[in-house]
């Protein structure tokens, strides 16, 4: 029998606005796991994040159970098992990497956050070059105990290594913004274009080692499962999610998502309706009986 893998997003997909997961979502993991399906979260969150989120619904370790075999975090720049948490990939920036990132961040007048190598993620440090960017201030603010502010031109303050640099866009400049050449200026990197999870409308760039993105770092896990790309399903709501899309046997999307991946891709009920779970029924990977929760 060809062993099978579902990958969901986290945020905006199997997430609701209000941070919980449906319990019906909770229970379709539940079930593919009894059929021998794998299945794994692909999200943009570190695993500190991540457990916080978790720890918040009563899903953390030692809490409720969370039907789930791995997580792919920070965009795929570590695979964590679940659920005991060990960490069984990662990919780092070098020091001369991050140099070359933060001043082509500098050059543009982006504000970022430059955060510490796996398993120190939570750790970062920041540049804020003055302008209105009430996103940035927001996700200071929520990590305030964690971060540094850059000294200017001084380059000893850097970490060795670096899991990604991240630039946060106000929305206002947002429309105006060149994500094309700003993938092309920084070529020797992944250059990941996501939205905000926090105000929905600024631009997030995150910037990793070439070889992180959530497809490449699925990629590696299938091969590590022999599982074939053609047996795996994944669903997600937003641009950081559409590479993993495209090279799934079979992508989703939520209801929610832009525009534009609700074009390319087949669409289900939003993260508020169980999107998720419409998936996975969609895909016939499961048939409910009386149990239906």
């Amino acid at each position: 029998m060809n062993k099978k893998l579902f990958i969901t997003d986290l945020d905006g997909t199997l997430m609701r606005d209000d941070k919980t997961i449906c319990r019906k979502d909770l229970t379709a993991l539940e079930r593919l796991r009894r059929n021998g399906i794998i299945t794994a979260v692909a999200t943009g969150r570190s695993a500190h994040s991540l457990e916080k989120a978790l720890n918040a619904i009563g899903l953390g370790k030692g809490q409720g159970v969370f039907s789930i075999d791995y997580v792919l975090f920070s965009t795929g720049a570590g695979i964590m098992e679940f659920p005991g948490r060990d960490i069984i990939f990662q990919k780092s920036l070098s020091l001369p990497d991050i140099k070359k990132i933060s001043a082509y961040c500098d050059l543009k007048k982006f504000d970022y956050m430059v955060h510490r190598a796996i398993p120190h993620t939570r750790e970062f440090l920041y540049k804020f070059h003055g302008s209105s960017n009430p996103d940035f201030e927001t996700r200071l603010a929520l990590n305030s105990e964690d971060g540094s502010s850059l000294k200017d031109n001084n380059t000893h303050d850097f970490y060795p290594a670096t899991t990604q640099v991240l630039a946060i866009i106000p929305a206002g400049a947002a429309d105006a913004l060149d994500i094309e050449a700003i993938k092309t200026d920084l070529s020797d990197f992944s250059v990941i274009h996501a939205t905000s999870p926090l105000d929905h409308q600024s631009v997030w760039i995150e910037i990793f080692h070439k070889d992180v993105s959530k497809s490449r770092t699925a990629a590696y896990l299938a091969e590590k499962l022999s599982i074939h790309r053609h047996n795996i399903i994944s669903i997600g709501n937003d641009y950081n999610d559409e590479d993993l899309l495209f090279w799934s046997g079979k992508g989703y999307v939520v209801k929610n998502a832009p525009e534009r991946l609700r074009q390319e891709f087949e669409t289900v009920g939003s993260n508020n309706e169980c999107g998720v779970t419409m998936a996975i029924e969609k895909s016939g990977w499961i048939v409910w009986t009386d149990d239906r929760n």
